[in-house]
């Protein structure tokens, strides 16, 4: 399973994200979350945005074994903000996971992250 990440910290002006450091939260989660990297982001529902969570599913979109892990506002607004660019990549659906990282710090996001990865090995590893 390959797990790229795309972090969103709405132009870093909300206040649910004024305890996590989008600074340093790269490097936090490349080092200690097995994926195959990370980015933030300042918008990605925004017109920027938009163009790289293009990129990242068409890059992904023929390798069945790649989920992109959203971290950002929570779970159902993402689902509503990025059902165009779904669309149009033709990326499975399933395979964009979509987690709330608002009102947390850096540890916090680095859980969320580790719950929801274990949540998506977990099923995978039931039917070997």
């Amino acid at each position: 399973m390959r797990i790229k990440t795309l972090i969103c910290n709405c132009k870093g002006l909300s206040a649910p994200f004024r305890n996590s450091d989008m600074n340093t939260l790269p490097f936090e989660i490349e080092s200690d979350v097995d994926v195959d990297y990370a980015i933030v982001h300042p918008q990605l529902c925004g017109a920027g945005g938009s163009k790289v969570m293009e990129d990242v599913l068409r890059s992904a979109e023929d390798d069945p074994d790649t989920f992109v892990i959203v971290g950002a506002c929570e779970p159902e607004a993402q689902q509503k903000l990025f059902k165009k660019t779904l669309r149009k990549t033709g990326f499975d659906q399933d395979h964009l996971v979509a987690i709330d990282i608002r009102s947390t710090t850096n540890g916090g996001i680095l859980d969320r992250l580790r719950d929801k990865i274990e949540a998506l090995v977990q099923p995978k590893e039931k039917h070997h």
